[in-house]
């Protein structure tokens, strides 16, 4: 699927959107940014190796800024990156998770999956069999 499935990558992967991301487009195609300082190179490196469908840019350095751009857009983001937001869009608060799904409305695609009851944190525990 080119996207990790161990939850510590998940984890990180989601709290970067939820701090740095930017989810948006260019008005025929949605996209996923991630825009940091040069001095997380090797954060960008990792993002590389995880989520090898996503595009790194830079480094750039110009009007006083210097960082790299890594971006999720077309074929991978619609059936890979917003699939796995979308599994474990629970987990995001309601700012980012709001701003996920107002992309996906504007660029049809189809959501709704989210994370079963007990998964988010905060959430109470899953009843257990016996």
């Amino acid at each position: 699927m080119e996207v990790p499935e161990d939850d510590f990558a998940i984890g990180c992967f989601l709290g970067l959107l939820a701090g740095e991301g930017h989810f948006g487009g260019d008005g025929r195609t949605p996209q996923v940014t991630l825009r940091m300082h040069v001095r997380h190179e090797k954060l960008f490196r990792w993002l590389q190796r995880e989520f090898p469908g996503g595009r790194l840019y830079g480094p750039y350095h110009h009007g006083g800024r210097h960082y790299y751009q890594w971006m999720a857009r077309g074929d991978y983001l619609r059936r890979a990156v917003a699939p796995l937001i979308d599994r474990h869009r629970d987990w995001l608060d309601d700012h980012v998770r709001l701003r996920f799904e107002a992309m996906c409305e504007r660029y049809g695609m189809a959501i709704g999956g989210g994370a079963p009851a007990g998964d988010a944190p905060g959430a109470a525990p899953a009843a257990s069999a016996r």
